[in-house]
């Protein structure tokens, strides 16, 4: 064309030199074949990401799925404690292998790979950033049905980093009830629609107690207003994790996947029902 300026975005003509808009998504590992990633979301710190995320991926792992862990959540890492994860990961030139949780869940971490899991990590946000990529682009998970990414708080550099250069299909979003929980749950529905990814469900941590002779239910916080907010922004799944002594001693003990019952069943079908983005 004559006349070109070579800005494809808002130009009709269907010309040999028109370009596609630039991706920002990194390559898949050609050892990983992950069929569906989901990615697990809050605004604030301290809600109950990585409890969600180890939960969710024990569910897919009963239900027979193949399952890998992303600890996205860089400085504060909790994933190896969780599932008691004390060897590192090891690797080629080429590639990373993640560690295995004695159920075969694949798990990568920064603190799988560092000798001393103490040392804090004191880096700017794209170093951050790059190691998430890597995350994606270096680590060979092999054949994943449901990869879990254990995101950091907020909507700063990593979460963004992680919605850009990885196929994510699906977000949870966490909180817990407190004053807060509105504005927190905006934040993290606006910021999937911004990235035009789907969210999954909602997860209310600490949302209430059982009676250890009845077993009866009590919501201290009341019931509605998980309802009411999953409503006011269009959130089709609850799920909700009790105040519960024996799910905090598992994950100190690093043996989530010895936890009984059946919690966050409504998330975990909702994932499994979810259809995958090509991945490339």
């Amino acid at each position: 064309m004559p006349d070109c300026d070579n800005n494809c975005e808002h130009c009709s003509e269907e010309c040999d030199e028109r370009q596609t808009p630039e991706s920002f998504l990194a390559k898949q590992n050609e050892n990983s074949n992950v069929k569906k990633v989901i990615a697990i979301v809050s605004g604030k710190g301290g809600v109950g990401k990585s409890l969600t995320t180890s939960l969710l991926s024990v569910n897919a792992k009963r239900d027979g799925k193949s399952v890998a862990i992303m600890d996205a959540d860089v400085t504060g890492p909790s994933i190896p404690t969780i599932f008691g994860l004390k060897e590192l990961a090891t690797g080629t030139e080429t590639c990373i292998y993640p560690v295995k949780t004695k159920t075969g869940i694949e798990a990568i971490s920064l603190n799988l790979l560092m000798d001393d899991p103490a040392e804090p990590v004191v880096w700017r946000g794209p170093v951050v950033s790059g190691l998430i990529k890597q995350f994606w682009s270096d680590v060979a998970y092999g054949d994943v049905d449901e990869l879990y990414v254990d995101m950091p708080p907020g909507t700063g550099d990593v979460p963004l980093t992680v919605f850009q250069s990885i196929p994510v299909d699906g977000i949870v979003i966490v909180t817990s009830p407190q004053d807060l929980v509105s504005l927190i749950v905006e934040k993290a529905v606006r910021m999937a629609a911004m990235m035009n990814i789907p969210v999954i469900g909602m997860v209310m941590n600490m949302s209430y107690m059982e009676c250890p002779h009845c077993g009866e239910k009590i919501y201290p916080f009341g019931k509605e207003s998980d309802e009411d907010l999953a409503l006011k922004y269009g959130i089709p799944v609850i799920g909700r994790l009790p105040i519960d002594p024996k799910l905090a001693k598992l994950c100190d003990a690093g043996a989530i996947e010895d936890y009984e019952g059946e919690y966050l069943r409504e998330i975990s079908d909702a994932v499994h029902r979810l259809n995958p983005k090509p991945k490339k």
